[in-house]
């Protein structure tokens, strides 16, 4: 598999407008480490994981907005929070994810 950033490359060469998502803390049994990586385009195609599946697609719905409109957030998920059971974050880990939009 290709690295997401060497997709992101080609992604952005293509004219898609792009949001990278990457795992900047985890704790407990978050199922990906920290540095780990979630390319997001516009449309919703995305490269990469950033927790095996838990909360991705939380993070590519934020990641769309951070697109749209430029303002990067960090997220935060785990299972003593309100969106535990709306992401399957169950395993008792917890994960803080950092999406910005790329140029």
């Amino acid at each position: 598999m290709d690295d997401v950033l060497e997709i992101a490359e080609r992604w952005s060469a293509e004219g898609r407008r792009l949001a990278l998502a990457t795992v900047i803390e985890t704790w407990g049994s978050a199922p990906r480490p920290s540095g780990s990586h979630l390319l997001v385009d516009s449309e919703a195609n995305f490269e990469g994981s950033v927790s095996g599946g838990c909360v991705e697609g939380a993070v590519i719905t934020e990641a769309i907005d951070v697109i749209e409109t430029g303002a990067p957030r960090v997220l935060e998920f785990g299972v003593a929070d309100e969106t535990a059971w709306q992401v399957g974050l169950s395993c008792g880990g917890r994960i803080r994810v950092y999406v910005e939009r790329l140029v």
